[in-house]
Formats: structure tokens, C-alpha cells, sequence
């Protein structure tokens, strides 16, 4: 899914230092501090259902001592551990009031929402509190506690209701919740407040000002926080832990990757000209959920034509013509860790010469793009190199004349932004325009070339993508090329065509990027031949 290129950039976050484990414990930069994997003593799961899947009612997608399939009771305790290390290492910083103080976390799941009266929409957790918990019931809270460092947790959970359980489902309740989580004090959500209270907190970590839960912050929280010290923010810490992915994580969205993969290798297969753009939404749909995905990570765009230059055109109900391509940009979640990954094809199965040309122009970039994927190198430095290589390429197709300026090059590529160039000529900077740079440049690429990925499509927003990339960190490459049927500045055979290539990419620390959507056709050839398979 596409990432915006301008907008305000938050603050960075200062990632950890690089995890190291020895002799079975992985260690903080903070502190002198350990965890040991295993330390914990799984509770017997009870023998019902829960509020979702368990060792007893799932044994073919969770094991014993999984709290979410593929992710362990340790690993969500490590999670723990090294978010109070951060508060820690901040506190210290923050002088002794604020280190030798009681700290108090505070992180709130989402609620059930409506689509109408009486009928929810299918629940999705908030990811803060399911990176911290594993917990996925709505109407719940974490909370983590402790002198210097908030190493305590109470988890708060929706007491067991046999009305609404016949209505909504089953419910996990505090035996329930405490088997899975491996969290030892779990407490009703209506014991919040006062449990908040007895804490007495002289350092609080909460983020007020877009609640997950505004019924739960305005009866329990609100109180607290209008009589106790203001809260510092919590998002950003959290992020700056979610965007470094463990080797199980990364062997999620592999497999959300390869679901996905295989989603387009069969939506390619039934196109053919005249098809419906929902025909092939519903296709790529089925193939995601059929495969074990959860379910799509967002509204995929399937834009046939001269749609293709809507970037976020999700109406998906039009006719592509015979002789047209599609572009699709669609992913799916498996199991809380999503794929994002768009492909550009002709509906026909073959390429015309001008949609094989803008193509290659694109898939040669994006390959470009791929090898700057590396630790030490940010995104948008990537996207520097993305708007100079796409320049090239619009200069050598005929779209842009050969004697035009790099500073007009841009101004094409990056309508909306005022964008400067280096001493090198290569490296680019962009900054926030409040009005049109130039009114006839038309948008050829209004877009970033990535942004990060994990649990959420666009994911940790509190990081900049000044950021250098880390080991660990996923990321999105997806350059594009967009010429609108009414641009009379371009070449006729290229107007109406729109191609954007995304890949999801993990940094390596050695051997280069590790491409989690190797798997979905993507030279011409390749693409051809998936279009084949009818």
C-alpha cells in the first residue's frame, strides 16, 4: 500500500542497540538485566474455548506455550522486559525524581466497533497491545508497573458473561487469559481504575490523546490522569521495539508473503480481457483466505486502465478492456503480521511494446531500489535514489525531453514538493510545499518508495524514515510510474498507463535483503507465463 511523501516527519526514535543472546539470555544496553527464555510456567490451558485460538481448541495452528500461533509466552515477556528497559534507560535520563520513582504503563486495547445497530464489524486488536500481550478480546487493558523500572504486568480482561458469550462468543476470563498469556495477575476490565489508583504511579506512560479505547481512558484512565503527573508518551518506545523483527516474526510475514504470492500467481491465471476489476478482487480474496490467511491487510486496489493512476482507487467495479493492464496492490495478515505487495500485468496475458517499455522502466529501478537494502542506509535516502533513476528513465522514454533540467525533472516526478538537489547531483532532499510547485508539471511519481512493515501495512509511523535501516527492520520498495490518459506532454502510447512493483524486504545484517514476495511473478516473462496458466 502506497506511503505518502510529504506530510509533517515525526521525531526519530532511537532504536535499541543490536540484541545479543549468550548462554540462553538476551541482554539490554540499559542495564545489566536478563531474561531468561523458559523462566515462565505455563498454566494448564482450561479444556473450553477462549476468546481465541489455544493449545486445547487449535492444536493445528497454536502449540503449547504459543500465546498466538508462532509466537511464544517468552517472547511476549521479552517484549515486556525490554519496553521497561527503555523506560528505564529514559527515566535515568530524566534525573533521580524520575528513576527512582514508580512507574506506571498503561496500554489499552481497541473496542468492538459497528458497522449498525447490533452488528460488529470483524474485531481487530489494537497492535500496541498485542505486541505487549498476545491477547486479541476487545474492552481489555496491559498494564506494566514497578520501581525504576515497570517490570510488573496486570493484564485486564472482560469478565465471562454467559448472555453476551451466546451472542459474541466465548470469552477467555482471568483463568483463561492467564493459562494463555502466561500473565500471572490478570484482573476484571471494571477493576481497572482501582487498580490503577492502589498503584500510585508518580510516573505514568500513557497516550492520551487518541485513546485505543475512549470508553475504558474516559471511566478508568481519565480520573487518574487529571489527578496524578502527566503522562510521557508511550507510542513511540513501543515502536522503536516493534520495527526490529524477531526470526519468528520474520518467519510470519514469510509465510503472509508466500500466501500472498500464491494469491497473485492465480488472480494473473484468470485474467483475460473484459474482466471485471471485482472479479479479480474476489479471486485474490479467496486465494489469501483459502491458503490460511486471516483475511486482507486493507482494501486492495484493483484499477484497470487509466485507474491505475488513482492511487488509492479501491471502488474495484469497472471493466478493464481487453488490451488494458491491472495494477494490484493487496496483501493479507496472517496471524497478526501482514504482506503488502503489488504487481502490474496486462489482462490479455501479454505485454503491448509501450506497457513492456514503462514496465521494464520501473522493474529496472525497483531492482535498483532492492540493492540499497542494506543497514546504515535509510528509506529515504532510498527514495532519493529512486527519484534520480526514474528521472533517467523518463528522460530516455521520450516522456520528458532529453535537455530537461534535474530540477524540472523533479518538479515532474514530485508535483506537490519543493525538492532540492545536493552538491553530488544524485542525492535528493524534499521539503513541504503549502502550494502546487509547478502547475503544469503533471505527477509521475507522487509517492515515497516505501515505508515500514510488520504488524500494521503502515507500520511504527512514529519512526522517520531518516531512520538507517537496521538488521531486523521490514520495509516496502515500490517505485512507479504514473502517465494519465490526458497528459498531451507524453508520448500516446504511454498515456493511460500507471505501473507500480512492491516487494517486501527484511535487512540482513549479512547477505543482502531478503525478499519476503520473491515468489510473485514479476519480470515480463515470468508475469506472461503466470497469465498462461488458464
Amino acid at each position: 500500500m502506497l506511503p505518502s511523501a510529504g506530510g509533517s516527519v515525526r521525531s526519530a526514535v532511537r532504536l535499541l542497540a543490536r540484541r545479543t543472546w549468550s548462554g540462553g539470555r538476551i541482554w539490554f544496553p540499559c542495564r545489566s538485566i536478563s531474561v531468561k527464555p523458559g523462566s515462565l510456567k505455563p498454566k494448564t490451558i482450561p479444556p473450553r474455548y477462549l476468546g481465541q485460538p489455544s493449545p486445547f481448541t487449535h492444536p493445528h495452528l497454536i502449540k503449547h506455550g504459543e500465546v498466538s500461533p508462532g509466537l511464544s509466552q517468552t517472547e511476549y515477556e521479552l517484549r515486556r522486559h525490554r519496553l521497561a528497559s527503555l523506560i528505564e534507560a529514559q527515566a535515568d535520563r530524566l534525573g533521580p525524581s524520575a528513576s527512582s520513582g514508580t512507574h506506571v504503563v498503561i496500554v489499552l486495547s481497541h473496542p468492538t466497533r459497528y458497522m449498525t445497530n447490533d452488528i460488529p464489524y470483524p474485531f481487530h486488536q489494537n497492535q500496541d497491545f498485542f505486541y505487549l500481550s498476545g491477547f486479541l478480546e476487545p474492552d481489555s487493558a496491559l498494564v506494566l508497573y514497578g520501581k525504576n523500572r515497570p517490570d510488573q504486568a496486570i493484564l485486564f480482561v472482560p469478565r465471562r458473561d454467559p448472555g453476551r458469550e451466546l451472542w459474541d462468543g466465548p470469552r477467555s476470563g482471568k483463568d483463561g487469559a492467564a493459562a494463555l498469556t502466561g500473565i500471572e495477575r490478570v484482573h476484571s476490565t471494571e477493576e481497572l481504575g482501582v487498580v490503577l489508583k492502589s498503584l500510585k504511579g508518580t510516573q505514568l506512560w500513557y497516550d492520551g490523546s487518541q485513546p485505543a479505547h475512549p470508553r475504558l481512558h474516559q471511566a478508568h484512565v481519565g480520573p487518574i490522569l487529571e489527578a496524578g503527573p502527566t503522562p510521557r508518551t508511550l507510542k513511540p518506545l513501543i515502536h522503536s521495539l516493534r520495527a526490529l523483527k524477531s526470526s519468528a516474526e520474520v518467519a510470519l510475514m514469510q509465510e503472509a508473503g508466500r500466501i500472498t504470492a500464491q494469491a497473485f500467481r492465480r488472480t494473473m491465471a484468470l485474467s483475460r480481457g473484459d474482466v471485471d476489476e471485482a472479479v479479480l478482487f474476489a479471486k485474490f480474496d479467496f486465494e489469501n483466505r483459502i491458503h490460511g490467511a486471516n483475511f486482507l491487510a486493507y482494501p486492495p486496489v484493483v484499477a484497470g486502465g487509466n485507474r491505475a493512476n488513482t492511487l488509492h482507487y479501491i471502488n474495484n467495479n469497472q471493466i478493464i478492456k481487453d488490451g488494458e493492464m491491472v495494477l494490484l496492490d493487496g496483501g493479507c495478515e496472517y496471524f497478526g503480521y501482514v504482506s503488502d505487495i503489488t504487481r502490474t500485468w496486462p489482462v490479455n496475458g501479454r505485454f503491448s511494446p509501450a506497457q513492456a517499455e514503462l514496465y521494464e522502466a520501473v522493474l529496472e529501478v525497483q531492482r535498483s531500489c532492492l540493492s540499497l537494502c542494506s543497514p546504515g542506509v535509510s528509506l529515504d535516502h532510498i527514495y532519493s535514489t529512486m527519484l534520480a533513476l526514474l528521472g533517467r528513465q523518463l528522460k530516455r522514454l521520450g516522456i520528458l525531453k532529453a535537455s530537461t533540467s534535474d530540477a524540472d525533472v523533479l518538479k515532474a516526478l514530485f508535483p506537490f514538493q519543493s525538492v532540492k538537489t545536493d552538491t553530488s547531483g544524485v542525492g535528493l532532499r524534499h521539503e513541504q510545499s503549502t502550494g502546487r510547485t509547478d502547475q503544469a508539471a503533471r505527477r509521475y511519481c507522487p509517492h515515497h518508495v516505501g515505508h515500514y512493515l510488520g504488524m500494521d501495512v503502515h507500520d511504527t509511523p512514529e519512526l522517520s524514515r531518516s531512520q538507517p535501516l537496521q538488521p531486523g527492520m521490514v520495509i516496502t520498495v515500490e517505485p512507479g510510474l504514473y502517465i494519465c490518459e490526458d497528459n498531451d506532454q507524453a508520448p500516446r502510447h504511454f498515456r493511460g498507463l500507471g505501473v507500480r512493483i512492491e516487494d517486501d524486504v527484511v535487512i540482513q545484517e549479512k547477505g543482502g535483503p531478503l525478499v519476503l514476495s520473491s515468489d510473485t511473478p514479476k519480470t515480463i516473462a515470468d508475469v506472461e507465463q503466470a497469465c498462461a496458466q488458464r
